[in-house]
Protein backbone atom coordinates (compact mmCIF):
# COMPACT_ATOMS: atom_id res chain seq x y z
CA UNK A 1 0.00 0.00 0.00
CA UNK A 2 1.47 3.52 -1.13
CA UNK A 3 1.86 6.12 1.37
CA UNK A 4 -1.20 8.91 1.18
CA UNK A 5 1.73 11.58 1.31
CA UNK A 6 4.21 10.17 -0.92
CA UNK A 7 3.59 12.15 -3.80
CA UNK A 8 3.85 15.21 -1.78
CA UNK A 9 7.92 14.50 -0.90
CA UNK A 10 8.47 13.69 -4.33
CA UNK A 11 6.78 17.34 -5.66
CA UNK A 12 8.40 18.89 -2.98
CA UNK A 13 12.26 17.37 -4.20
CA UNK A 14 11.47 18.34 -7.09
CA UNK A 15 10.23 21.95 -6.55
CA UNK A 16 13.46 22.21 -4.52
CA UNK A 17 15.87 20.35 -7.07
CA UNK A 18 14.45 22.86 -9.97
CA UNK A 19 15.07 25.74 -7.40
CA UNK A 20 18.39 24.85 -7.13
CA UNK A 21 19.17 24.71 -10.61
CA UNK A 22 17.32 28.06 -11.10
CA UNK A 23 19.29 29.81 -8.86
CA UNK A 24 22.73 28.48 -10.28
CA UNK A 25 21.88 29.68 -13.99
CA UNK A 26 21.21 33.05 -12.23
CA UNK A 27 24.60 32.78 -10.97
CA UNK A 28 25.72 32.09 -13.95
CA UNK A 29 24.33 34.69 -16.01
CA UNK A 30 25.01 37.31 -13.42
CA UNK A 31 28.83 36.57 -14.10
CA UNK A 32 28.87 36.21 -17.73
CA UNK A 33 31.00 39.12 -17.49
CA UNK A 34 33.14 38.26 -14.70
CA UNK A 35 37.23 37.51 -15.58
CA UNK A 36 37.72 34.03 -14.88
CA UNK A 37 34.64 32.56 -14.10
CA UNK A 38 33.42 29.37 -14.87
CA UNK A 39 29.53 27.88 -15.73
CA UNK A 40 28.28 25.83 -13.42
CA UNK A 41 25.84 23.00 -13.49
CA UNK A 42 23.84 21.36 -11.20
CA UNK A 43 23.93 17.67 -11.46
CA UNK A 44 20.51 15.75 -11.33
CA UNK A 45 20.10 12.17 -9.70
CA UNK A 46 16.97 10.39 -9.79
CA UNK A 47 16.53 9.49 -5.63
CA UNK A 48 16.63 6.10 -4.38
CA UNK A 49 13.34 4.38 -5.60
CA UNK A 50 11.30 2.04 -3.24
CA UNK A 51 9.24 -0.96 -3.39
CA UNK A 52 5.35 -1.21 -2.99
CA UNK A 53 4.68 -1.83 0.82
CA UNK A 54 3.28 -5.23 1.90
CA UNK A 55 3.17 -7.98 4.20
CA UNK A 56 5.24 -9.97 1.95
CA UNK A 57 7.09 -9.13 -1.03
CA UNK A 58 4.63 -7.33 -3.08
CA UNK A 59 3.74 -8.44 -6.35
CA UNK A 60 3.12 -5.06 -7.85
CA UNK A 61 5.70 -4.99 -10.90
CA UNK A 62 8.67 -2.51 -11.06
CA UNK A 63 9.96 -0.14 -7.94
CA UNK A 64 8.50 3.06 -6.67
CA UNK A 65 10.00 6.19 -7.81
CA UNK A 66 10.84 9.27 -5.14
CA UNK A 67 11.64 11.99 -7.37
CA UNK A 68 15.09 13.96 -8.62
CA UNK A 69 17.71 15.15 -6.17
CA UNK A 70 21.01 17.38 -7.19
CA UNK A 71 23.86 15.41 -5.55
CA UNK A 72 26.65 18.44 -6.35
CA UNK A 73 27.15 21.74 -7.95
CA UNK A 74 30.73 21.64 -10.52
CA UNK A 75 31.77 23.97 -12.72
CA UNK A 76 32.73 23.44 -16.21
CA UNK A 77 36.51 23.08 -17.00
CA UNK A 78 39.20 21.56 -19.44
CA UNK A 79 42.49 21.43 -17.39
CA UNK A 80 44.09 20.79 -20.62
CA UNK A 81 42.93 23.46 -22.44
CA UNK A 82 44.53 25.64 -19.10
CA UNK A 83 48.03 24.39 -19.72
CA UNK A 84 47.52 25.57 -23.49
CA UNK A 85 46.70 28.86 -22.05
CA UNK A 86 49.13 29.49 -19.28
CA UNK A 87 51.96 28.26 -21.97
CA UNK A 88 50.83 30.62 -24.74
CA UNK A 89 49.88 33.24 -22.11
CA UNK A 90 53.82 32.76 -21.20
CA UNK A 91 55.28 32.91 -24.55
CA UNK A 92 53.21 36.41 -25.04
CA UNK A 93 54.34 38.00 -22.16
CA UNK A 94 57.69 37.47 -23.12
CA UNK A 95 57.89 38.47 -26.44
CA UNK A 96 55.35 41.72 -25.71
CA UNK A 97 58.00 43.25 -23.22
CA UNK A 98 60.93 42.83 -25.81
CA UNK A 99 58.81 44.39 -28.34
CA UNK A 100 57.97 47.18 -26.25
CA UNK A 101 61.73 47.62 -25.11
CA UNK A 102 62.88 47.73 -28.89
CA UNK A 103 60.26 50.59 -29.34
CA UNK A 104 61.61 52.36 -26.59
CA UNK A 105 64.92 52.07 -28.10
CA UNK A 106 63.60 53.37 -31.98
CA UNK A 107 62.25 56.10 -29.64
CA UNK A 108 65.59 56.91 -27.91
CA UNK A 109 67.66 56.94 -30.95
CA UNK A 110 65.00 58.60 -32.91
CA UNK A 111 66.12 58.11 -36.81
CA UNK A 112 65.52 59.44 -38.93
CA UNK A 113 65.07 62.82 -37.51
CA UNK A 114 66.56 66.32 -37.58
CA UNK A 115 67.96 65.54 -34.15
CA UNK A 116 68.76 62.43 -33.79
CA UNK A 117 73.05 61.34 -34.08
CA UNK A 118 73.07 61.12 -37.59
CA UNK A 119 71.89 64.51 -38.21
CA UNK A 120 74.01 65.89 -35.37
CA UNK A 121 77.50 64.36 -37.16
CA UNK A 122 76.11 65.26 -40.90
CA UNK A 123 76.36 69.10 -39.27
CA UNK A 124 79.54 68.17 -37.40
CA UNK A 125 81.26 67.29 -40.64
CA UNK A 126 79.42 70.15 -42.93
CA UNK A 127 81.16 72.06 -40.39
CA UNK A 128 84.99 71.24 -41.02
CA UNK A 129 84.05 71.52 -45.08
CA UNK A 130 82.83 74.85 -44.89
CA UNK A 131 85.67 75.77 -42.66
CA UNK A 132 88.09 74.42 -44.74
CA UNK A 133 86.84 77.11 -47.43
CA UNK A 134 87.79 79.86 -45.11
CA UNK A 135 90.54 78.40 -42.62
CA UNK A 136 91.17 81.63 -40.56
CA UNK A 137 87.37 82.78 -40.48
CA UNK A 138 86.79 82.71 -36.56
CA UNK A 139 83.09 82.52 -37.20
CA UNK A 140 83.77 78.91 -39.27
CA UNK A 141 85.73 77.88 -35.68
CA UNK A 142 83.02 78.94 -33.71
CA UNK A 143 80.43 76.66 -35.52
CA UNK A 144 82.75 73.70 -35.39
CA UNK A 145 82.86 74.22 -31.34
CA UNK A 146 78.88 74.16 -31.65
CA UNK A 147 78.40 71.29 -33.81
CA UNK A 148 81.23 69.67 -31.67
CA UNK A 149 79.30 70.42 -28.49
CA UNK A 150 76.31 69.18 -30.02
CA UNK A 151 77.48 65.96 -31.32
CA UNK A 152 79.10 65.43 -27.55
CA UNK A 153 75.54 66.18 -26.06
CA UNK A 154 73.71 64.00 -28.61
CA UNK A 155 76.53 60.94 -27.53
CA UNK A 156 75.69 61.76 -24.04
CA UNK A 157 72.05 62.46 -23.52
CA UNK A 158 71.78 59.35 -25.87
CA UNK A 159 73.50 57.10 -23.47
CA UNK A 160 71.58 58.99 -20.49
CA UNK A 161 68.12 57.83 -21.88
CA UNK A 162 69.61 54.04 -22.33
CA UNK A 163 71.27 53.76 -18.76
CA UNK A 164 67.75 55.30 -17.50
CA UNK A 165 65.77 52.61 -19.30
CA UNK A 166 67.90 49.65 -17.90
CA UNK A 167 67.31 51.51 -15.01
CA UNK A 168 63.70 51.38 -14.83
CA UNK A 169 63.70 47.90 -16.36
CA UNK A 170 65.66 47.16 -12.99
CA UNK A 171 63.04 48.44 -11.35
CA UNK A 172 60.13 46.95 -13.10
CA UNK A 173 61.92 43.12 -12.39
CA UNK A 174 61.37 44.13 -8.90
CA UNK A 175 57.84 45.17 -9.34
CA UNK A 176 57.06 41.70 -10.79
CA UNK A 177 58.91 40.05 -7.97
CA UNK A 178 56.03 41.87 -5.44
CA UNK A 179 53.43 41.12 -7.50
CA UNK A 180 54.28 37.17 -8.02
CA UNK A 181 54.94 36.94 -4.17
CA UNK A 182 51.07 38.89 -3.70
CA UNK A 183 49.81 36.57 -5.76
CA UNK A 184 51.12 33.65 -4.44
CA UNK A 185 50.15 34.78 -1.04
CA UNK A 186 46.84 35.09 -2.26
CA UNK A 187 46.44 31.47 -3.69
CA UNK A 188 48.03 30.18 -0.57
CA UNK A 189 45.12 31.27 1.30
CA UNK A 190 42.71 30.20 -1.21
CA UNK A 191 44.14 26.80 -0.71
CA UNK A 192 43.37 26.46 2.90
CA UNK A 193 40.29 28.10 2.27
CA UNK A 194 39.28 25.48 0.05
CA UNK A 195 40.68 23.03 1.61
CA UNK A 196 38.41 23.84 4.89
CA UNK A 197 35.19 23.80 2.58
CA UNK A 198 36.04 20.52 1.00
CA UNK A 199 36.51 18.90 4.77
CA UNK A 200 32.36 19.45 5.04
CA UNK A 201 31.85 18.04 1.81
CA UNK A 202 31.38 21.17 -0.29
CA UNK A 203 32.60 22.23 -3.93
CA UNK A 204 33.72 25.73 -3.58
CA UNK A 205 33.81 26.47 -7.00
CA UNK A 206 33.99 30.14 -7.35
CA UNK A 207 37.25 29.66 -5.69
CA UNK A 208 38.47 27.48 -7.63
CA UNK A 209 37.71 30.05 -10.34
CA UNK A 210 39.57 32.76 -8.50
CA UNK A 211 42.14 30.71 -7.54
CA UNK A 212 42.93 29.25 -11.22
CA UNK A 213 42.63 33.09 -12.58
CA UNK A 214 45.38 33.78 -10.52
CA UNK A 215 47.43 31.15 -11.67
CA UNK A 216 46.63 32.66 -15.10
CA UNK A 217 48.02 36.06 -14.01
CA UNK A 218 51.03 34.22 -13.07
CA UNK A 219 50.96 32.78 -16.09
CA UNK A 220 52.00 35.92 -17.69
CA UNK A 221 54.57 36.96 -15.42
CA UNK A 222 56.52 34.16 -15.58
CA UNK A 223 57.07 29.82 -16.31
CA UNK A 224 54.96 29.02 -13.61
CA UNK A 225 54.10 25.23 -13.01
CA UNK A 226 51.22 24.07 -11.11
CA UNK A 227 50.85 20.92 -9.20
CA UNK A 228 47.83 19.59 -7.79
CA UNK A 229 47.62 17.86 -4.72
CA UNK A 230 45.23 16.69 -2.17
CA UNK A 231 45.84 19.95 0.02
CA UNK A 232 45.81 22.30 -3.30
CA UNK A 233 47.80 23.57 -5.59
CA UNK A 234 51.87 23.26 -5.17
CA UNK A 235 53.15 26.68 -7.61
CA UNK A 236 56.64 26.64 -8.75
CA UNK A 237 58.05 29.56 -11.25
CA UNK A 238 60.83 27.88 -12.94
CA UNK A 239 62.27 25.25 -10.54
CA UNK A 240 61.72 27.84 -7.44
CA UNK A 241 58.98 26.72 -5.47
CA UNK A 242 56.49 29.65 -4.74
CA UNK A 243 53.52 28.39 -2.58
CA UNK A 244 53.01 24.89 -0.44
CA UNK A 245 49.32 23.99 0.30
CA UNK A 246 49.08 27.55 2.20
CA UNK A 247 53.11 28.22 2.99
CA UNK A 248 54.39 31.06 0.53
CA UNK A 249 57.85 31.01 0.09
CA UNK A 250 59.05 34.37 -1.12
CA UNK A 251 61.15 34.92 -4.74
CA UNK A 252 63.73 37.46 -5.17
CA UNK A 253 64.61 38.87 -8.19
CA UNK A 254 68.25 36.74 -7.78
CA UNK A 255 66.49 34.01 -7.61
CA UNK A 256 64.63 34.89 -11.32
CA UNK A 257 68.01 35.91 -13.10
CA UNK A 258 69.26 32.39 -12.33
CA UNK A 259 66.17 30.74 -13.69
CA UNK A 260 66.51 33.11 -16.42
CA UNK A 261 70.51 32.33 -17.19
CA UNK A 262 69.57 28.77 -16.91
CA UNK A 263 66.79 28.96 -19.59
CA UNK A 264 63.58 27.94 -17.24
CA UNK A 265 62.46 31.32 -16.86
CA UNK A 266 59.83 32.84 -19.64
CA UNK A 267 56.80 35.34 -19.55
CA UNK A 268 57.25 39.05 -18.94
CA UNK A 269 60.36 38.75 -16.28
CA UNK A 270 62.40 36.41 -18.98
CA UNK A 271 61.61 39.51 -21.46
CA UNK A 272 62.58 41.92 -18.97
CA UNK A 273 65.98 39.98 -18.26
CA UNK A 274 66.36 39.95 -22.37
CA UNK A 275 65.43 43.67 -23.08
CA UNK A 276 68.38 44.73 -20.21
CA UNK A 277 70.78 42.41 -20.56
CA UNK A 278 70.91 41.35 -24.37
CA UNK A 279 69.24 44.95 -26.35
CA UNK A 280 69.95 47.95 -23.97
CA UNK A 281 73.55 46.37 -22.80
CA UNK A 282 74.17 45.80 -26.56
CA UNK A 283 73.44 49.45 -28.02
CA UNK A 284 75.06 50.61 -25.16
CA UNK A 285 78.32 48.62 -25.82
CA UNK A 286 77.86 50.01 -29.42
CA UNK A 287 76.96 53.62 -29.15
CA UNK A 288 80.63 53.30 -26.43
CA UNK A 289 82.52 51.77 -29.43
CA UNK A 290 81.15 54.26 -31.71
CA UNK A 291 82.20 57.25 -29.57
CA UNK A 292 85.33 55.39 -28.64
CA UNK A 293 86.79 54.86 -32.48
CA UNK A 294 85.71 58.71 -33.25
CA UNK A 295 88.16 59.18 -31.05
CA UNK A 296 90.47 56.76 -30.51
CA UNK A 297 90.18 54.60 -33.82
CA UNK A 298 92.41 53.96 -35.95
CA UNK A 299 92.72 54.92 -39.38
CA UNK A 300 95.48 55.46 -42.39
CA UNK A 301 96.21 59.18 -43.67
CA UNK A 302 97.81 60.15 -46.45
CA UNK A 303 100.17 63.53 -45.37
CA UNK A 304 100.81 65.35 -48.84
CA UNK A 305 104.80 66.79 -49.24
CA UNK A 306 105.35 70.06 -47.71
CA UNK A 307 103.60 69.49 -44.62
CA UNK A 308 105.42 70.00 -41.49
CA UNK A 309 105.15 66.22 -39.72
CA UNK A 310 107.00 66.14 -35.80
CA UNK A 311 108.88 69.66 -36.64
CA UNK A 312 110.23 68.43 -40.30
CA UNK A 313 108.82 69.14 -43.66
CA UNK A 314 107.70 66.15 -45.81
CA UNK A 315 109.49 66.32 -49.13
CA UNK A 316 107.13 63.25 -49.97
CA UNK A 317 103.86 62.29 -49.45
CA UNK A 318 103.59 60.27 -46.18
CA UNK A 319 100.93 57.32 -45.65
CA UNK A 320 100.63 57.66 -41.38
CA UNK A 321 98.45 55.23 -39.14
CA UNK A 322 96.41 57.93 -36.80
CA UNK A 323 94.22 57.18 -33.78
CA UNK A 324 91.27 58.72 -34.00
CA UNK A 325 90.18 62.70 -34.52
CA UNK A 326 92.34 63.43 -31.90
CA UNK A 327 95.12 61.50 -33.68
CA UNK A 328 94.59 63.96 -36.55
CA UNK A 329 94.12 67.14 -34.78
CA UNK A 330 96.98 66.89 -32.80
CA UNK A 331 99.03 66.99 -36.50
CA UNK A 332 98.07 70.39 -37.12
CA UNK A 333 99.32 73.53 -35.61
CA UNK A 334 97.84 76.51 -34.10
CA UNK A 335 98.76 79.93 -34.87
CA UNK A 336 100.71 80.66 -31.88
CA UNK A 337 103.65 82.29 -31.34
CA UNK A 338 106.08 80.24 -31.45
CA UNK A 339 103.57 77.84 -33.67
CA UNK A 340 101.89 74.92 -31.05
CA UNK A 341 101.02 71.28 -32.07
CA UNK A 342 96.98 71.28 -31.35
CA UNK A 343 95.76 68.95 -28.57
CA UNK A 344 92.68 66.49 -28.47
CA UNK A 345 89.22 67.45 -29.80
CA UNK A 346 87.38 65.43 -27.78
CA UNK A 347 88.37 64.33 -23.95
CA UNK A 348 86.65 62.19 -21.41
CA UNK A 349 84.87 63.15 -18.23
CA UNK A 350 86.22 60.37 -16.30
CA UNK A 351 87.68 57.08 -17.53
CA UNK A 352 87.82 55.27 -20.98
CA UNK A 353 86.25 57.29 -24.02
CA UNK A 354 82.36 56.37 -23.78
CA UNK A 355 79.30 58.17 -25.22
CA UNK A 356 78.37 58.75 -21.28
CA UNK A 357 81.63 60.34 -20.76
CA UNK A 358 83.05 62.06 -24.36
CA UNK A 359 83.61 66.02 -23.56
CA UNK A 360 84.77 68.65 -25.75
CA UNK A 361 88.14 69.96 -24.50
CA UNK A 362 88.02 72.97 -22.18
CA UNK A 363 90.89 74.87 -24.11
CA UNK A 364 88.07 74.68 -27.27
CA UNK A 365 85.26 75.60 -25.43
CA UNK A 366 87.49 78.49 -24.05
CA UNK A 367 88.68 79.59 -27.59
CA UNK A 368 87.83 78.20 -30.74
CA UNK A 369 90.83 79.35 -31.85
CA UNK A 370 92.50 76.24 -30.64
CA UNK A 371 90.98 74.45 -33.38
CA UNK A 372 93.75 73.54 -35.81
CA UNK A 373 93.46 73.99 -39.16
CA UNK A 374 96.59 74.05 -40.73
CA UNK A 375 99.54 71.21 -41.30
CA UNK A 376 102.40 73.43 -42.22
CA UNK A 377 104.69 75.92 -40.61
CA UNK A 378 107.39 77.62 -42.16
CA UNK A 379 110.03 80.21 -41.52
CA UNK A 380 108.94 83.80 -41.84
CA UNK A 381 110.89 87.04 -40.98
CA UNK A 382 113.58 84.88 -39.50
CA UNK A 383 110.69 83.37 -37.30
CA UNK A 384 108.74 79.90 -37.13
CA UNK A 385 104.88 80.93 -37.85
CA UNK A 386 102.13 78.45 -39.04
CA UNK A 387 101.27 79.23 -42.50
CA UNK A 388 98.09 80.61 -42.81
CA UNK A 389 95.18 79.78 -45.35
CA UNK A 390 96.70 76.21 -45.37
CA UNK A 391 93.46 73.72 -44.99
CA UNK A 392 94.82 70.68 -45.18
CA UNK A 393 94.06 69.49 -41.74
CA UNK A 394 90.82 71.19 -41.95
CA UNK A 395 90.34 68.66 -45.13
CA UNK A 396 91.33 65.85 -43.41
CA UNK A 397 88.89 66.68 -40.96
CA UNK A 398 86.04 67.12 -43.46
CA UNK A 399 87.36 63.55 -45.32
CA UNK A 400 86.64 61.65 -41.65
CA UNK A 401 82.85 61.01 -43.03
CA UNK A 402 84.13 58.88 -45.42
CA UNK A 403 87.18 57.33 -43.83
CA UNK A 404 87.31 53.74 -42.75
CA UNK A 405 88.67 53.49 -38.72
CA UNK A 406 89.14 50.27 -37.11
CA UNK A 407 86.15 49.59 -34.54
CA UNK A 408 86.96 48.27 -31.10
CA UNK A 409 85.82 45.27 -29.90
CA UNK A 410 83.59 45.96 -27.42
CA UNK A 411 80.85 46.40 -30.33
CA UNK A 412 79.25 42.95 -29.49
CA UNK A 413 76.21 43.22 -31.70
CA UNK A 414 77.82 44.58 -34.58
CA UNK A 415 79.90 42.82 -37.04
CA UNK A 416 81.31 45.48 -38.21
CA UNK A 417 85.33 45.60 -37.43
CA UNK A 418 86.01 48.27 -40.39
CA UNK A 419 84.14 51.07 -42.14
CA UNK A 420 82.38 54.90 -41.59
CA UNK A 421 81.35 55.65 -38.64
CA UNK A 422 78.25 56.58 -40.57
CA UNK A 423 77.93 52.84 -41.70
CA UNK A 424 78.79 51.60 -38.13
CA UNK A 425 75.79 53.69 -36.95
CA UNK A 426 73.73 53.03 -39.68
CA UNK A 427 74.62 48.90 -39.06
CA UNK A 428 73.04 49.84 -35.33
CA UNK A 429 70.11 51.43 -36.64
CA UNK A 430 69.34 48.44 -39.13
CA UNK A 431 70.11 45.97 -36.97
CA UNK A 432 67.59 48.09 -33.98
CA UNK A 433 64.85 47.72 -36.88
CA UNK A 434 65.01 44.10 -38.12
CA UNK A 435 64.73 42.77 -34.15
CA UNK A 436 61.62 45.34 -33.06
CA UNK A 437 60.34 43.82 -36.79
CA UNK A 438 60.78 40.21 -35.43
CA UNK A 439 59.65 40.84 -32.00
CA UNK A 440 56.55 42.93 -33.12
CA UNK A 441 55.64 40.02 -35.34
CA UNK A 442 56.08 37.67 -32.55
CA UNK A 443 54.00 39.78 -30.41
CA UNK A 444 51.42 39.37 -32.45
CA UNK A 445 51.52 35.83 -33.49
CA UNK A 446 51.53 35.26 -29.60
CA UNK A 447 48.42 37.25 -29.27
CA UNK A 448 46.51 35.38 -31.57
CA UNK A 449 47.65 31.97 -30.24
CA UNK A 450 46.30 33.25 -27.07
CA UNK A 451 43.04 34.36 -28.26
CA UNK A 452 42.52 31.25 -29.93
CA UNK A 453 43.46 29.22 -26.88
CA UNK A 454 41.20 31.37 -24.50
CA UNK A 455 38.22 31.19 -27.28
CA UNK A 456 38.26 27.43 -27.07
CA UNK A 457 38.97 27.40 -23.08
CA UNK A 458 35.44 30.27 -23.30
CA UNK A 459 33.46 27.65 -25.42
CA UNK A 460 34.24 24.76 -22.82
CA UNK A 461 34.10 27.07 -19.79
CA UNK A 462 32.71 30.67 -20.99
CA UNK A 463 29.07 31.79 -20.20
CA UNK A 464 26.45 31.62 -23.47
CA UNK A 465 23.51 34.17 -22.37
CA UNK A 466 21.22 32.17 -24.95
CA UNK A 467 22.55 28.32 -23.26
CA UNK A 468 21.42 29.75 -20.16
CA UNK A 469 18.22 31.42 -21.10
CA UNK A 470 17.01 28.33 -22.98
CA UNK A 471 18.03 26.29 -19.60
CA UNK A 472 16.44 28.80 -17.46
CA UNK A 473 13.30 28.08 -19.52
CA UNK A 474 13.26 24.37 -19.10
CA UNK A 475 13.67 24.57 -15.63
CA UNK A 476 11.07 27.33 -15.09
CA UNK A 477 8.45 24.92 -16.90
CA UNK A 478 9.75 22.29 -14.94
CA UNK A 479 9.32 23.84 -11.63
CA UNK A 480 5.84 24.95 -12.50
CA UNK A 481 5.13 21.64 -13.53
CA UNK A 482 6.18 20.30 -9.82
CA UNK A 483 4.48 23.09 -8.30
CA UNK A 484 1.31 22.09 -10.66
CA UNK A 485 1.92 18.52 -9.28
CA UNK A 486 1.67 19.48 -5.78
CA UNK A 487 -1.48 21.40 -6.34
CA UNK A 488 -3.30 18.61 -7.94
CA UNK A 489 -1.77 15.84 -4.75
CA UNK A 490 -3.20 18.61 -2.87
CA UNK A 491 -6.82 18.61 -4.07
CA UNK A 492 -6.34 14.60 -3.86
CA UNK A 493 -6.07 14.91 -0.30
CA UNK A 494 -8.59 17.42 0.28
CA UNK A 495 -11.21 15.37 -1.24
CA UNK A 496 -9.93 12.12 0.25
CA UNK A 497 -9.71 14.34 4.18
CA UNK A 498 -13.37 16.23 3.66
CA UNK A 499 -15.30 14.74 0.70
CA UNK A 500 -15.38 11.24 1.65
CA UNK A 501 -17.63 9.12 3.78
CA UNK A 502 -19.91 12.05 4.07
CA UNK A 503 -22.58 10.34 1.79
CA UNK A 504 -26.39 10.69 3.48
CA UNK A 505 -25.41 12.66 6.03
Amino acid sequence: MRSTFHSIETAKRSLFTQQATINTIGHNIANANTPGFSRQRVNLVATRPIEAPGYMRSNIPGQLGTGVEFTSITRIRESYLDDQFRNANRMLGDWKIQSETLGKLETIFNEPSDSGIRTVMDNFWKSWTDLSKDPENITGRKIVRENALALVDAFNETSKHLTDLSNDITSNIEVKVSQINSIGASIADLNREIKRLELYGDNPNDLYDQRDYLVDQLSLIGNVTVGKTADGYEISIGSVNLVTYDVLTPITSGQLETEFDAGRLGGEVAGMFTSRDKYVRDYQEQLDAMADTLVNGEFSVTIPAGSTYNGTTLTADRVEVVRGINGLHRLGYLFTNPPQQAGDIFVSKGGPITAASIDLAQAIKDDPMAIATSMRTEIINGANETVKGNNTLANFMASLKDTSFRFSPTSSGNSISNGTIDSFYQSMLGQLGVQTQEADRQAANQSDIVNQVESSRLSVSGVSLDEEMSELIKYQHAYGAAARFMTSIDQILDKVINGMGIVGR
